[in-house]
Protein backbone atom coordinates (compact mmCIF):
# COMPACT_ATOMS: atom_id res chain seq x y z
CA UNK A 1 0.00 0.00 0.00
CA UNK A 2 1.54 3.45 -1.05
CA UNK A 3 1.14 5.19 2.25
CA UNK A 4 1.51 9.42 1.86
CA UNK A 5 4.37 11.43 2.60
CA UNK A 6 4.79 12.63 6.15
CA UNK A 7 5.63 15.57 4.20
CA UNK A 8 3.54 16.18 1.14
CA UNK A 9 4.59 19.70 0.26
CA UNK A 10 8.46 19.21 0.70
CA UNK A 11 9.92 20.69 -2.85
CA UNK A 12 11.92 17.94 -4.58
CA UNK A 13 15.35 20.08 -5.38
CA UNK A 14 16.50 17.23 -8.09
CA UNK A 15 12.78 17.38 -10.07
CA UNK A 16 12.71 20.89 -9.86
CA UNK A 17 16.36 21.71 -11.28
CA UNK A 18 15.46 19.14 -14.38
CA UNK A 19 12.14 20.90 -14.35
CA UNK A 20 13.97 24.75 -15.00
CA UNK A 21 16.34 23.17 -17.21
CA UNK A 22 14.03 21.58 -19.25
CA UNK A 23 11.87 24.50 -19.56
CA UNK A 24 15.40 26.83 -20.33
CA UNK A 25 14.98 27.24 -23.68
CA UNK A 26 10.58 28.30 -23.94
CA UNK A 27 10.86 29.86 -20.69
CA UNK A 28 11.29 33.41 -21.85
CA UNK A 29 7.99 33.45 -24.19
CA UNK A 30 5.77 31.94 -21.19
CA UNK A 31 7.32 33.89 -18.49
CA UNK A 32 5.12 36.83 -19.16
CA UNK A 33 4.16 37.08 -15.27
CA UNK A 34 7.98 36.86 -14.00
CA UNK A 35 8.84 39.51 -16.26
CA UNK A 36 5.80 41.76 -14.80
CA UNK A 37 6.51 41.14 -11.87
CA UNK A 38 10.41 42.15 -12.25
CA UNK A 39 10.01 44.97 -13.88
CA UNK A 40 7.22 46.13 -11.28
CA UNK A 41 10.68 44.95 -8.62
CA UNK A 42 12.57 47.14 -10.59
CA UNK A 43 10.30 50.60 -10.40
CA UNK A 44 10.58 50.41 -7.03
CA UNK A 45 14.16 50.92 -6.75
CA UNK A 46 13.74 54.39 -8.12
CA UNK A 47 12.79 55.66 -4.99
CA UNK A 48 16.09 53.73 -2.83
CA UNK A 49 19.17 55.43 -2.94
CA UNK A 50 21.84 52.36 -3.29
CA UNK A 51 24.93 52.13 -5.31
CA UNK A 52 26.08 48.61 -4.91
CA UNK A 53 29.96 47.63 -5.84
CA UNK A 54 28.61 43.82 -5.60
CA UNK A 55 24.93 42.49 -6.51
CA UNK A 56 23.49 38.67 -6.58
CA UNK A 57 20.61 37.86 -8.84
CA UNK A 58 19.61 34.78 -6.46
CA UNK A 59 16.98 32.70 -8.96
CA UNK A 60 18.30 34.76 -12.12
CA UNK A 61 16.70 32.37 -14.43
CA UNK A 62 17.34 33.29 -18.35
CA UNK A 63 18.71 36.60 -16.40
CA UNK A 64 15.67 39.25 -17.66
CA UNK A 65 16.82 40.70 -14.23
CA UNK A 66 20.45 40.44 -14.27
CA UNK A 67 20.64 42.65 -17.27
CA UNK A 68 17.98 44.77 -16.14
CA UNK A 69 19.95 45.08 -13.02
CA UNK A 70 23.21 45.76 -15.40
CA UNK A 71 21.99 48.67 -16.99
CA UNK A 72 20.60 50.40 -13.82
CA UNK A 73 24.08 49.67 -12.41
CA UNK A 74 26.88 49.62 -14.69
CA UNK A 75 29.72 49.79 -13.10
CA UNK A 76 28.69 46.63 -10.42
CA UNK A 77 29.81 43.29 -10.15
CA UNK A 78 27.25 41.04 -10.82
CA UNK A 79 26.59 37.36 -9.40
CA UNK A 80 23.79 35.81 -11.40
CA UNK A 81 22.60 32.43 -9.49
CA UNK A 82 20.48 29.56 -10.67
CA UNK A 83 20.21 25.84 -9.02
CA UNK A 84 19.09 25.21 -13.09
CA UNK A 85 22.34 24.98 -15.12
CA UNK A 86 20.41 25.52 -18.29
CA UNK A 87 19.02 28.52 -17.37
CA UNK A 88 22.57 29.96 -17.22
CA UNK A 89 23.77 29.11 -20.27
CA UNK A 90 20.53 30.55 -21.68
CA UNK A 91 21.25 33.37 -20.22
CA UNK A 92 24.73 33.53 -21.25
CA UNK A 93 24.28 33.12 -24.83
CA UNK A 94 22.12 36.08 -25.05
CA UNK A 95 24.55 39.55 -24.45
CA UNK A 96 27.59 37.61 -23.59
CA UNK A 97 29.57 40.97 -23.51
CA UNK A 98 27.69 41.90 -20.48
CA UNK A 99 28.79 38.44 -18.90
CA UNK A 100 32.64 39.23 -19.41
CA UNK A 101 34.52 42.14 -20.42
CA UNK A 102 36.00 41.90 -24.05
CA UNK A 103 40.03 40.71 -23.85
CA UNK A 104 40.01 38.81 -20.61
CA UNK A 105 39.09 41.96 -18.78
CA UNK A 106 36.96 41.60 -14.78
CA UNK A 107 34.05 39.83 -15.11
CA UNK A 108 31.07 41.80 -14.63
CA UNK A 109 28.74 39.05 -14.15
CA UNK A 110 29.61 36.07 -12.88
CA UNK A 111 26.95 32.71 -13.52
CA UNK A 112 26.67 30.59 -10.21
CA UNK A 113 24.78 27.36 -9.45
CA UNK A 114 23.56 26.92 -6.26
CA UNK A 115 20.74 26.74 -4.25
CA UNK A 116 19.15 29.59 -2.35
CA UNK A 117 19.76 27.88 1.05
CA UNK A 118 23.06 27.72 0.81
CA UNK A 119 24.79 30.33 -1.19
CA UNK A 120 28.43 29.72 -2.04
CA UNK A 121 28.93 33.16 -1.25
CA UNK A 122 31.22 34.75 1.25
CA UNK A 123 29.48 36.25 4.20
CA UNK A 124 29.36 40.15 3.96
CA UNK A 125 30.45 40.01 0.29
CA UNK A 126 27.19 41.64 -1.30
CA UNK A 127 25.82 44.98 -1.08
CA UNK A 128 22.05 44.26 -2.71
CA UNK A 129 19.94 40.93 -3.33
CA UNK A 130 17.83 40.57 -5.60
CA UNK A 131 15.28 37.58 -6.18
CA UNK A 132 12.14 37.91 -8.32
CA UNK A 133 10.12 34.57 -8.11
CA UNK A 134 12.50 32.53 -6.81
CA UNK A 135 11.57 32.19 -3.09
CA UNK A 136 8.55 30.19 -3.24
CA UNK A 137 11.06 26.88 -4.63
CA UNK A 138 12.90 26.29 -1.14
CA UNK A 139 11.56 24.02 1.29
CA UNK A 140 12.61 26.35 4.24
CA UNK A 141 12.79 29.66 3.57
CA UNK A 142 13.57 31.36 7.08
CA UNK A 143 17.06 29.41 6.02
CA UNK A 144 17.12 31.46 2.31
CA UNK A 145 16.82 34.89 4.32
CA UNK A 146 19.07 33.88 6.79
CA UNK A 147 21.28 32.79 3.75
CA UNK A 148 20.61 36.34 2.19
CA UNK A 149 21.48 38.03 5.80
CA UNK A 150 24.83 36.08 5.74
CA UNK A 151 26.37 37.40 2.43
CA UNK A 152 24.65 40.80 2.89
CA UNK A 153 26.92 43.25 4.03
CA UNK A 154 25.74 45.08 7.14
CA UNK A 155 23.83 48.55 5.48
CA UNK A 156 22.85 46.44 2.28
CA UNK A 157 19.77 46.04 0.62
CA UNK A 158 18.12 42.85 -0.27
CA UNK A 159 14.82 42.59 -2.49
CA UNK A 160 12.83 40.44 -4.06
CA UNK A 161 8.93 39.20 -4.88
CA UNK A 162 7.76 35.95 -4.38
CA UNK A 163 4.41 34.21 -4.18
CA UNK A 164 1.59 34.34 -1.48
CA UNK A 165 -1.14 31.66 -0.09
CA UNK A 166 -4.21 32.67 -2.99
CA UNK A 167 -1.68 31.88 -5.84
CA UNK A 168 -3.37 29.54 -8.12
CA UNK A 169 -6.19 29.13 -6.12
CA UNK A 170 -8.46 27.75 -8.31
CA UNK A 171 -6.05 25.10 -9.54
CA UNK A 172 -5.55 23.83 -6.29
CA UNK A 173 -9.73 24.16 -5.33
CA UNK A 174 -10.34 22.22 -8.55
CA UNK A 175 -7.30 19.16 -7.98
CA UNK A 176 -8.77 19.24 -4.45
CA UNK A 177 -12.33 17.84 -5.37
CA UNK A 178 -10.13 15.07 -7.12
CA UNK A 179 -8.04 13.38 -5.36
CA UNK A 180 -5.94 14.44 -2.02
CA UNK A 181 -2.48 14.55 -3.70
CA UNK A 182 -0.28 18.11 -3.51
CA UNK A 183 -0.91 19.39 -6.68
CA UNK A 184 0.39 22.98 -5.74
CA UNK A 185 2.93 24.08 -3.99
CA UNK A 186 2.21 25.66 -0.37
CA UNK A 187 3.20 29.51 0.02
CA UNK A 188 4.44 31.70 2.80
CA UNK A 189 1.94 34.36 4.20
CA UNK A 190 3.51 37.84 3.81
CA UNK A 191 3.21 38.64 7.22
CA UNK A 192 5.31 35.81 8.45
CA UNK A 193 8.06 37.02 5.80
CA UNK A 194 7.85 40.63 7.80
CA UNK A 195 8.40 38.42 10.31
CA UNK A 196 11.30 36.05 8.87
CA UNK A 197 12.97 39.41 7.94
CA UNK A 198 13.66 40.89 11.15
CA UNK A 199 14.37 37.19 12.88
CA UNK A 200 17.72 37.01 10.32
CA UNK A 201 18.42 40.50 10.71
CA UNK A 202 17.11 42.78 8.44
CA UNK A 203 15.65 45.80 9.92
CA UNK A 204 12.85 48.47 8.37
CA UNK A 205 11.04 45.81 6.27
CA UNK A 206 8.53 46.21 3.98
CA UNK A 207 6.32 43.98 2.82
CA UNK A 208 3.11 44.49 0.83
CA UNK A 209 1.17 42.21 -1.67
CA UNK A 210 -1.10 42.66 -5.48
CA UNK A 211 -3.05 40.08 -6.71
CA UNK A 212 -2.50 39.75 -10.53
CA UNK A 213 -4.79 37.72 -12.85
CA UNK A 214 -4.11 35.93 -15.86
CA UNK A 215 -7.22 34.19 -18.11
CA UNK A 216 -7.08 31.43 -20.20
CA UNK A 217 -9.24 30.20 -23.02
CA UNK A 218 -9.18 26.03 -21.26
CA UNK A 219 -7.47 24.53 -18.54
CA UNK A 220 -4.87 22.85 -20.68
CA UNK A 221 -3.39 26.20 -21.89
CA UNK A 222 -2.79 27.02 -18.32
CA UNK A 223 -0.93 23.96 -17.81
CA UNK A 224 0.97 24.24 -20.84
CA UNK A 225 2.20 27.52 -19.88
CA UNK A 226 2.97 26.45 -15.95
CA UNK A 227 4.99 23.72 -18.09
CA UNK A 228 7.12 26.02 -19.79
CA UNK A 229 8.48 28.19 -17.27
CA UNK A 230 9.43 24.97 -15.75
CA UNK A 231 6.66 25.08 -12.97
CA UNK A 232 5.88 22.06 -12.66
CA UNK A 233 4.54 20.30 -8.93
CA UNK A 234 7.82 18.84 -7.44
CA UNK A 235 6.26 18.34 -4.30
CA UNK A 236 6.81 15.21 -2.28
CA UNK A 237 3.41 14.74 -2.16
CA UNK A 238 2.69 15.04 -6.20
CA UNK A 239 0.54 11.86 -7.49
CA UNK A 240 3.67 9.77 -9.02
CA UNK A 241 2.41 8.71 -12.28
CA UNK A 242 0.33 10.40 -14.98
CA UNK A 243 -3.57 11.46 -13.98
CA UNK A 244 -5.92 9.51 -15.80
CA UNK A 245 -8.08 11.06 -18.35
CA UNK A 246 -11.22 10.82 -16.48
CA UNK A 247 -9.87 12.21 -13.55
CA UNK A 248 -8.21 15.22 -15.30
CA UNK A 249 -11.71 15.77 -17.47
CA UNK A 250 -13.42 15.92 -13.46
CA UNK A 251 -10.56 18.63 -12.71
CA UNK A 252 -11.40 20.63 -15.77
CA UNK A 253 -15.24 20.65 -14.74
CA UNK A 254 -14.06 21.82 -12.09
CA UNK A 255 -12.29 24.54 -12.66
CA UNK A 256 -15.06 25.40 -15.26
CA UNK A 257 -17.07 26.88 -12.29
CA UNK A 258 -14.73 30.20 -12.06
CA UNK A 259 -15.07 30.71 -15.59
CA UNK A 260 -16.07 34.65 -16.24
CA UNK A 261 -16.22 36.08 -19.26
CA UNK A 262 -15.75 33.33 -21.43
CA UNK A 263 -12.19 33.56 -19.78
CA UNK A 264 -10.92 31.04 -16.62
CA UNK A 265 -8.58 33.40 -14.16
CA UNK A 266 -5.59 31.60 -12.91
CA UNK A 267 -4.81 34.12 -9.74
CA UNK A 268 -1.36 35.23 -8.34
CA UNK A 269 -0.69 36.92 -4.65
CA UNK A 270 2.84 38.15 -5.81
CA UNK A 271 4.50 39.44 -1.87
CA UNK A 272 7.08 42.28 -2.57
CA UNK A 273 9.80 42.68 0.38
CA UNK A 274 12.73 44.77 0.80
CA UNK A 275 14.40 45.62 3.84
CA UNK A 276 18.12 46.43 5.19
CA UNK A 277 20.88 44.46 6.69
CA UNK A 278 21.71 45.25 10.12
CA UNK A 279 24.33 45.32 12.29
CA UNK A 280 25.15 41.62 13.42
CA UNK A 281 24.10 40.44 16.74
CA UNK A 282 26.30 37.70 17.11
CA UNK A 283 29.93 36.38 15.94
CA UNK A 284 30.45 33.47 13.90
CA UNK A 285 30.74 31.26 16.86
CA UNK A 286 27.47 32.26 18.28
CA UNK A 287 28.61 34.53 21.15
CA UNK A 288 26.10 37.35 21.59
CA UNK A 289 27.53 41.47 20.45
CA UNK A 290 27.16 44.34 22.66
CA UNK A 291 27.99 47.78 22.23
CA UNK A 292 29.36 50.32 23.59
CA UNK A 293 28.95 54.24 22.80
CA UNK A 294 31.39 56.98 24.18
CA UNK A 295 28.80 59.73 26.37
CA UNK A 296 28.32 62.72 24.29
CA UNK A 297 29.89 66.09 25.96
CA UNK A 298 26.92 67.95 28.23
CA UNK A 299 25.18 63.99 28.78
CA UNK A 300 24.17 62.77 31.93
CA UNK A 301 24.41 59.07 33.05
CA UNK A 302 21.13 57.61 34.86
Amino acid sequence: MNLPPTEPHVIDKRATRASFSRAASDYDRAAVLQREVGDRMAERLDYIRIEPLRLLDAGSGTGHGTLALAARYPKAQRFALDIAPAMLRTALAKEPGRWRSALGGRARTLPVCGDLERLPLASGSIDMVWSNLALQWVNDLPAALGEFSRVTRPGGLVMFSTFGPDTLKELRTAFAEVDGYSHVSRFTDMHDIGDMLLEAGFVTPVVDMERITLTYPSLPELMRDLKAIGAHNATAGRRQGMMGRRAFDRVVAAYERFRSDGRLPATYEVVYGHAWRGEPRRTADGRSIVRFERARPGSSGG
